[in-house]
């Protein structure tokens, strides 16, 4: 068995191993020297960059894609029992792991820095990952969504920090004990797991506490779900950063530059000024929570701050994809309201006198249906939105929720909207619509983000 490998983990078969983030998992493991192999519904980027790395890639899921002598099968929360490959696995007798578990064996002897909340993770993971690097401190990261820079969601240092997205959806972020927690915001979201808010805090609660002795737990001071968390909390170090005046770590300020801000922040009473290299006050905060958990590990804070100024963005998080005839179209992965309308009032301090023009594709059913009036009242900051139906992702339809939840709650709230079922009727309609100066967003979870570059064609024509 290779050096640094978990138990059981050295020949292991992932089902669906283009996620994002069963990659990042493999890819680590086949840096440290396993013989990887899986199974994905397609070819992508993702499965390309894991065949570089010597891994093994089948096409489709298939009973035959498993070799009889994989030590372990890894699986996420979004494969279903009667998968061919998992059915396998049982009538062989080789264990199955949970990607979150796979995980946690992956930190083992190192200080693991986990983030978590319900928006930002994927964000403030990448910052940490690409300012510590920066460092020269050489990182182990797993991310929930590929970084312009380092180009990929995952990478096996040789450094002492692992840095972690902890995924709240399905609890699986409770399998981690990490030296440095982070919560950015606690809100009610994954509605096929969580019956209630209260669920939620109890399930933050459970991450928080497994906290190692002596360890921290970062905490945003402005949010009042992570507030309520640390009251229900004992026994854990405490740091809290935000704008409040209380807050351990004080952002003084953030200044809209752009498709940039700068952000002067206070820790430990120094003053820090440094850049952020995405808009809006949320990604602002998200890289002060990056400061203080940086810190609370022992990197010293200055060269933390104007390492930060490195990090150039995650793809899908206000990401520019280009500009034709004086528009710019900017790809986006909110899908919940709370990050609808941080990235619409971030894309309102870069637009300066132009209009933003949203195409917002919702993101399940489920989420649809709890959620589907704040969507549209969160659409009411853009200045026109085309919605798409409902991208299923892995759900069942739900009878009588349909993308009109949303046009009609838009519209209550005097949003100029339109329902706009088919994609490929999306270039024409945005050529339609779009004068110089405008920013195009294309916002959702699902594939609005292949929309991007055909919008940008139609533009140029």
């Amino acid at each position: 068995m290779a050096p640094g490998l978990p138990p059981a983990m050295d020949r292991p078969h992932f089902i669906g191993i283009g996620g994002a983030g069963m990659s990042g998992i493999a890819k680590i493991l086949a840096q440290r020297g396993a013989k990887v192999a899986g199974s994905d519904a397609k070819d992508s980027p993702v499965t390309e960059a894991l065949r570089a790395l010597g891994a093994t890639v089948h096409l489709g899921h298939d009973a035959s894609h498993l070799a009889e002598d994989a030590s372990s099968v890894v699986v996420s929360s979004a494969i279903r029992e009667d998968n061919p490959e998992l059915v396998r696995a049982a009538e062989l007798g080789i264990p199955v792991v949970h990607r979150s578990d796979a995980l946690a064996a992956l930190m083992t002897g190192l200080r693991p820095l986990a983030v978590a909340g319900t928006h930002g993770k994927t964000t403030t993971t990448s910052m940490l990952a690409v300012a510590l690097t920066t460092l020269g401190l050489d990182p182990s990261y797993a991310i929930g969504g590929d970084l312009d820079l380092p180009g990929s969601n995952a990478r096996h240092g040789e450094g002492e920090i692992f840095v972690a997205e902890a995924d709240e959806s399905d609890r699986s972020f409770h399998k981690y004990a990490p030296e440095v927690a982070v919560v950015l915001n606690v809100e009610l979201d994954h509605h096929a797991n969580y019956a209630s808010l209260d669920e939620i805090y109890e399930s933050f609660e459970t991450f928080a506490d497994r906290v190692v002795p002596g360890g921290t737990l970062v905490v945003c001071a402005d949010h009042a779900g992570a507030r309520e968390l640390t009251r229900r909390l004992s026994g854990v170090r405490v740091v809290t950063y935000g704008e409040a005046e209380d807050a351990d770590v004080r952002v003084l300020s953030v200044v809209p530059q752009g498709l940039t801000s700068e952000v002067t922040a206070v820790l430990d009473g120094q003053e820090h000024v440094f850049a952020v290299s995405v808009p809006g006050r949320h990604y602002a905060l998200n890289a002060v929570a990056a400061l203080a958990a940086g810190a609370a590990l022992g990197v010293p804070a200055a060269g933390l701050a104007t390492a930060l100024g490195s990090y150039t963005g995650v793809k899908r998080r206000l990401q520019l994809k280009g500009e034709a005839g004086g528009v710019q179209v900017i790809d986006s992965y909110a899908h919940h309201p709370t990050e609808m309308a941080a990235d619409l009032e971030a894309m309102r301090a870069a637009a300066g006198d132009g209009r933003i023009l949203v195409v917002f594709q919702p993101h399940l059913f489920s989420r649809t249906q709890e959620l589907g009036t704040e969507m549209g009242q969160a659409l009411a900051l853009a200045d026109a939105s085309l919605v798409l139906d409902i991208y299923p992702a892995r759900e069942d339809p739900i009878p009588g929720v349909t993308s009109a939840l949303i046009t009609e709650a838009a519209r209550a709230a005097g949003a100029e909207v339109t329902a706009l079922p088919a994609k490929d009727g999306v270039p024409e309609a945005v050529a339609g619509m779009a004068k110089p100066g405008d920013l195009v967003l294309t916002m959702g979870a699902g594939d609005v983000t292949d929309l991007g570059p055909l919008i940008l064609d139609r533009l140029a024509k």
